[in-house]
């Protein structure tokens, strides 16, 4: 018996900037691609600061946890990158209040670049769906 793997789509995102898909399921597991600041509704940057774009990292994230089945309290593991560790706090305070209780693993990291100008950080997770 072989398991099947499938892509996870929602259609307000914006589309990926490679070959790629937003996320991959499998079983009861979610992969979300690492997701930028990228408001779907301007399809630009949410804004220029650290805090406001992990915000919005992390309602992409959401966005497509929610499609697949899921949502960030069922995350089992982020991944974080960041363009510059100096705003480590900026970034991990807001993670801290949209995660609330629940603690993901996490590994987080300074990237010496992220796709798109102007982009301090992206966040990838694997979730499962309850």
């Amino acid at each position: 018996m072989s398991a099947i793997h499938r892509p996870v789509l929602a259609a307000n995102l914006p589309a990926p900037v490679g070959p790629y898909v937003p996320g991959m399921g499998f079983e009861r597991l979610i992969f979300v691609s690492g997701q930028g600041a990228t408001d779907p509704a301007t399809g630009k940057l949410a804004g220029i600061d650290t805090a406001t774009q992990t915000e919005q990292c992390l309602r992409n994230l959401q966005t497509i946890l929610k499609a697949g089945g899921s949502d960030l309290p069922y995350v089992l593991r982020c991944g974080v990158f960041l363009i510059d560790m100096a705003e480590f706090q900026e970034m991990n305070g807001v993670y801290a209040r949209v995660f609330g209780a629940h603690r993901p693993a996490r590994t987080t990291i300074q990237a010496a670049g992220l796709p798109g100008a102007g982009l301090r950080v992206e966040i990838d997770c694997i979730a499962y769906v309850p």
